[in-house]
C-alpha cells in the first residue's frame, strides 16, 4: 500500500526528465542570452557604423539588456520548475512514509487493547450459542433467563472498551494531523461527566464496584472548552479508575474563578512513587518497567495529558501507597473555564 503511493509520488519527477518543452525552454534561453551578449558587444560597432551620433548605441544596448533579462527568466523557469515540482513530491513521499510508520505503530500498540475485549465477546458468544442449542435440544430442560442475561451482560461490558479504543485511535490521528486546531465552545461539564458515569455504571457493578459523582457547586454553570476533549480525557481516567479500584470510584467537579477541575479517585493499591513520573509517557505501563508483556497500549493517559496541555490546562496524579487499607489514587484534570481570545494549537506543539 505504502510502496504504491511512494512510486506514484516519484512519477512526476521521472516524467519531468522527458518533457521536450523544458529542453526547448533551456535552449531558447541560451539563445536569447547569446543574442543579448551579441548586442552588448556589437552595439558600439554597429552604432558607430549606422548612426552619426554615439547616442545610436543606446537602442542596441537597451535591446541587449531586455534580451538578457528575458533569457535569464526563461532559464530560471526551465531549471526551477522541476525543482519546484520535485520538492512537494519528495515531501509527499516522506509524509506518506511517516504516516505509514505512525499508523503501523499505533495499530500494533492497540492490538492488545482491541484483542482482549474481542476475544471475551467471542468466547461469551460461543457459550451463549452452546447454551441455547442445548436448551433447544432439551439437554437443559428449559432456558434459564438469568444465565442468558449474565452472558449478555458480559458481552455488553466490553462495549466501553471498544468505544474507548476507537476514540483513542481517532484522537491520536487528529493529534498527528499537521493542522489540528483546538476551538473552545460553551460546555456543560456536569452533563458530560454524567454520560460517562452512566456508561461505566454497568461495568463497575459487574465487578462489584461502585461509582459516584457530584459537582461543587451543584449549579456548575457553563465553561468554555471542548466537550469532546473533556469527555475523552475523563473517559480514559474513569476507565483506568474502574479497572484498578478495589471497590469505589468517585468523580467530583470543582470550580474557581477562571478554572475548573475534575477529580477522579479510586481506592486501588495506588501508583508507586517511582512509577508516577512515567504514567503520562507515550506507551508506558508498569509492565514496561518490569520487562513483562504489555497488556495495554499505555496510550490512554498519554492522550489525556496531551489534550489537557493542548487546551491550556494540566493533568496531575496524587497517590498514597503507604497506608494499606487507605491506599488511593486521584487524577486531577484542570482546565481554563473562561473564553480565551484565541486557543489554537497544532499536534506538533502539544505532542
Amino acid at each position: 500500500m505504502y510502496a504504491t503511493g511512494a512510486i506514484a509520488s516519484r512519477r512526476p519527477n521521472d516524467m519531468l526528465r522527458h518533457i521536450p518543452a523544458l529542453a526547448i525552454a533551456k535552449f531558447t534561453g541560451l539563445l536569447i542570452l547569446a543574442a543579448a551578449i551579441a548586442c552588448f558587444v556589437l552595439a558600439p560597432i554597429i552604432g558607430e557604423a549606422l548612426f552619426a551620433s554615439i547616442w545610436g548605441v543606446e537602442p542596441l544596448t537597451y535591446v541587449g539588456a531586455a534580451l538578457l533579462a528575458l533569457g535569464l527568466a526563461v532559464l530560471l523557469f526551465a531549471f526551477a520548475l522541476p525543482q519546484a515540482l520535485r520538492r512537494p513530491s519528495e515531501q509527499s513521499q516522506r509524509d506518506m512514509q511517516d504516516w505509514g510508520s505512525v499508523t503501523q505503530q499505533y495499530f500494533e500498540l492497540f492490538d492488545h487493547d482491541l484483542g482482549r475485549p474481542l476475544r471475551r465477546i467471542l468466547g461469551k458468544e460461543r457459550e451463549l450459542r452452546a447454551y441455547l442449542r442445548a436448551a433447544e435440544n432439551g439437554a437443559n430442560g428449559h432456558i434459564d433467563i438469568e444465565e442468558v442475561t449474565e452472558l449478555l451482560d458480559e458481552i455488553e461490558m466490553q462495549a466501553p472498551n471498544f468505544r474507548l479504543m476507537m476514540s483513542n485511535i481517532r484522537v491520536l490521528i487528529q493529534l498527528e494531523a499537521p493542522n489540528a486546531s483546538l476551538e473552545p465552545q460553551p460546555v456543560e461539564v456536569p452533563e458530560v461527566v454524567r454520560r460517562i458515569i452512566d456508561r461505566y455504571n454497568l461495568v463497575a457493578g459487574e465487578a462489584n464496584k461502585s461509582i459516584s459523582w457530584w459537582a461543587e457547586p451543584p449549579e456548575f454553570g457553563i465553561v468554555y472548552s471542548d466537550s469532546a476533549a473533556i469527555e475523552h480525557i475523563v473517559t480514559n481516567l474513569v476507565d483506568n479508575a474502574v479497572r484498578f479500584a478495589d471497590s469505589q470510584v468517585h468523580v467530583w467537579l470543582t470550580r474557581e474563578d477562571d478554572r475548573f477541575s475534575i477529580h477522579v479517585w479510586d481506592d486501588g493499591e495506588g501508583v508507586s512513587a517511582h512509577y508516577r513520573p512515567h504514567v503520562f509517557d507515550r506507551g508506558w505501563t508498569p509492565a514496561v518497567a518490569r520487562r513483562e508483556e504489555k497488556t495495554s497500549s499505555g496510550l490512554g493517559l498519554y492522550i489525556a495529558y496531551t489534550l489537557s496541555i493542548g487546551y491550556g490546562g494540566d493533568l496531575t496524579i496524587e497517590s498514597d501507597t503507604s497506608s494499606g487499607s487507605d491506599d488511593h489514587t486521584t487524577f486531577v484534570l484542570t482546565l481554563p473555564s473562561h473564553q480565551p481570545a484565541s486557543v489554537s494549537a497544532t499536534a506538533g506543539e502539544i505532542s
